[in-house]
């Protein structure tokens, strides 16, 4: 699917669920693409909000497009954003300088290690705290410890906008659209506005739980 289809598959959920118009933000996932293919296949089309699961490639792609001005007509490209939606080790912190907004936050002391690194850059990234989803090899805070990781990250002074979490490889459609659910109802009990539910496979079902971002990556790459 092209990112135009992607979009109007959004839409269209959106109006099924009565949800207001753009209510669901694109991420286009870029890992293991050429920046040729994020310019032909996501910055061609307009959409500027861009993912990126490795520390280090996000920093080589956010120089080289930065430096791009006018699109391919003509017309100047508004500002990429970046969002980093991978596992975050401790000396990768320092690569994410572009960063908007980090998806998976797990342990407070990442969130101590991107407040500390963003001393120096002059503004500090948003942050979501990513859920687990019982698989027991993945990542994520258990949620019972939830609230009490929230307060400890937001003691260090860094915005917590909401939660991430991915569905297990194995689960079905209702199980994954009732681990979206569960979701969307701990962001409101803690009064979190943001969601980053669904990927390529399983978008539907967040959009129709409330996800506001969805990370879609190998259907615009195809």
């Amino acid at each position: 699917m092209s990112v135009p289809e992607v979009l109007a598959h959004l839409r269209a959920l959106e109006a099924e669920t009565g949800r207001q118009p753009g209510s669901v933000r694109l991420v286009a996932v870029t890992k293991g693409q050429p920046v040729e293919a994020i310019r032909e296949r996501v910055l061609a089309y307009g959409e500027h909000t861009l993912g990126e699961g490795r520390a280090q490639e996000l920093r080589d792609k956010a120089a080289e497009l930065s430096g791009l001005e006018t699109g391919p007509t003509g017309t100047e490209w508004p500002g990429v954003e970046w969002h980093f939606i991978g596992t975050l080790q401790r000396n990768k912190v320092k690569y994410l300088k572009p960063v908007t907004l980090v998806h998976g936050i797990e342990e407070v002391w990442q969130a101590e290690a991107i407040a500390q690194a963003a001393e120096g850059w002059g503004r500090a990234p948003d942050l979501l705290l990513q859920l687990h989803n019982g698989e027991e090899q993945k990542h994520g805070v258990r949620p019972e410890q939830l609230s009490a990781v929230y307060h400890q990250v937001m003691q260090t002074g860094l915005k917590v906008r909401g939660l991430m979490v991915m569905a297990p490889d194995d689960a079905d459609e209702q199980a994954t659209l009732r681990l979206f659910e569960d979701t969307a109802r701990r962001a409101h009990d803690l009064g979190l506005p943001e969601l980053s539910m669904g990927m390529s496979d399983d978008y539907p079902q967040a959009v129709r739980a409330g996800a506001t971002l969805v990370r879609v990556g190998r259907r615009l790459f195809l």
